[in-house]
This record gives C-alpha cells, sequence and structure tokens, in this order.
C-alpha cells in the first residue's frame, strides 16, 4: 500500500496553527504533501511547520487573515511561488463572539464572526479556485459543524457562519464540477480540541455524553476525513456534506427508553446534555 499518496501534490491549510487545521496540516504532510499553511498567529504556525519539517516533510507558514482580500491571496500566491502548484485546500479559520443569548450578542462581534467563517471560506475558495484551474482541477474541503446543521443556543454568529458555508460549498461545487475541482464540507461534532480540553474533566465528559458514540472525537479523526475527501477515492464526491459526530446528526440515542404504561428506573448513567464549548 501505498503510504504517501499524496506524493508530489500542494496542499494548504488555513486555520493550521492549533486543533484540527493543525493536525490536518500535519496528515496532508504525512501524506507526502507540501504544505502551506495560514494563520494569524505566527509563533504557533512556525510549530506546526517544526513539527512538519522535523518527521522530513515540506512546509512553510504564512501570516494570514482570511477575511482580508490581500492576505488570502497571498497565501495563495505563496503555494504557487514556492512549490508551483495547489491540489488540496481545507478552510479551517473560524472567530466570533463568546456563547450568549442573540439579544445578547454585540453587532461587531457578530459581524467578526461572519467576517472569518462566511467571508473568510469565500475568499479561500476564490484563490484557491482561480489556482487550482491553472492545473486541471483540485479538491477543497471547508470547515463547518453539526451546529451549522442543527443550530446550537447561544451560538448565533458561529450557527449562522458554519449554515452560510454549507451553502458556499454547495454553489462552488456547482460552479466546478465540470472544471475538475471538487468542493465538500465537515461538520464535526463535539471534537478534543485545546478548548474542549482547557474546560476540563466534567465538560469533556459531558461532551462525550452527547454523542450516540458516548464519546468525543479527535482532531486526527477530523483529519482523516479531510484527507479522504481530498484524495483520489473520493473522486466521484462534490457538494456534499459529511458529519463526523459520533452519531449526533442521524437523531437521538436516548440513554433509557420507557415502555407505554410502565414505570422507568433511574437511569444507570449520566444523560445530562453536554455544556456549550466555545466555538
Amino acid at each position: 500500500m501505498d503510504h504517501q499518496p499524496m506524493q508530489g501534490r500542494v496542499a494548504l491549510v488555513a486555520g493550521a496553527s492549533k486543533g484540527i487545521g493543525a493536525a490536518t496540516a500535519e496528515a496532508f504532510a504525512r501524506a507526502g504533501a507540501a504544505v502551506v499553511l495560514g494563520a494569524r498567529n505566527v509563533e504557533a504556525l512556525q510549530g506546526v511547520v517544526d513539527r512538519i519539517e522535523s518527521r522530513g516533510g515540506r512546509a512553510i507558514g504564512v501570516r494570514t487573515d482570511v477575511a482580508d482580500v490581500d492576505s488570502m491571496r497571498n497565501l495563495v500566491e505563496q503555494a504557487l511561488t514556492t512549490y508551483g502548484r495547489l491540489d488540496a485546500a481545507f478552510n479551517n479559520a473560524t472567530d466570533g463572539p463568546m456563547p450568549a443569548p442573540l439579544a445578547d450578542i454585540d453587532p461587531d462581534e457578530f459581524d467578526r464572526g461572519i467576517a472569518t467563517n462566511i467571508r473568510g471560506t469565500f475568499l479561500g475558495m476564490k484563490f484557491e479556485i482561480r489556482a487550482m484551474l491553472r492545473t486541471g482541477g483540485g479538491a477543497i474541503v471547508n470547515m463547518a459543524s453539526v451546529a451549522g446543521l442543527n443550530g446550537t443556543a447561544n451560538l448565533a454568529a458561529y450557527v449562522a457562519g458554519k449554515a452560510g458555508i454549507i451553502g458556499l460549498t454547495k454553489v462552488a461545487a456547482l460552479d466546478y464540477a465540470d472544471a475538475g475541482i471538487r468542493v465538500n464540507v465537515v461538520a464535526p461534532g463535539p471534537i478534543l480540541t485545546h478548548h474542549l480540553e482547557a474546560a476540563g474533566a466534567e465538560a469533556q465528559r459531558l461532551a462525550g455524553l452527547a454523542t450516540p458514540m458516548r464519546r468525543t472525537g479527535t482532531p486526527s479523526e477530523v483529519a482523516n476525513v479531510v484527507l479522504w475527501l481530498c484524495s483520489e477515492q473520493a473522486a466521484f464526491v462534490t457538494g456534499v456534506v459529511v458529519p463526523i459526530d459520533g452519531g449526533q446528526s442521524a437523531g437521538n440515542k436516548p440513554p433509557q427508553m420507557y415502555r407505554q404504561g410502565q414505570p422507568m428506573s433511574a437511569p444507570t448513567q449520566d444523560s445530562s446534555p453536554a455544556p456549550v464549548p466555545r466555538p
């Protein structure tokens, strides 16, 4: 089996300094791709580059604000200048207000969430698609969330942003379906990123109980799906939303069922809902 199926390919990850973005960048590099990483935190970004290079991979980091036209254009141009082409891209950056009821959210904070998620994903695709068309095509994966499919209380900007990303992805997939460019979107549920790690063991336990699998996912599990969507194995897949959520989007899995007309005993395990994570 070929352990480096992306040898000779070039991949770009926007929002690559930590968490799922960093894990996906490292996965692309292990698969043989040269990787171009974008994020605002250049120190953290360099740490990811160093890890990739220490394992024999190729990577560069570029300070990037995904909501800024010139910054996003520059990120893609750096890929072309350094490695000569662009074959795969993962638009992962996100930002926005802390959780709060909708009427309590500051309009400027709401705008920041929409700018990073929707405008950032639009700009990423705009320049990535132009680059991919030069060499006959490629694959793009955008980062949404199960919150963009079903909604989550107290996350108005995040949910609106992620729902918008899903819509943008479908349009881009249709626009370029006959031009060799595939565009898909992943929608993770509770993933053990730095935010959930910082929230502590109890938050992690409750987040896991909120999924039918009764556990949280890992950044590497998301990265594996992104790489598959960018691979030739997914050559006929475009315009789809792939949940990575332990079954959350499939429906409800009550910890205990009742029978009509019969009393229910106390539950054997905690069925409390998960806490709302900071996006």
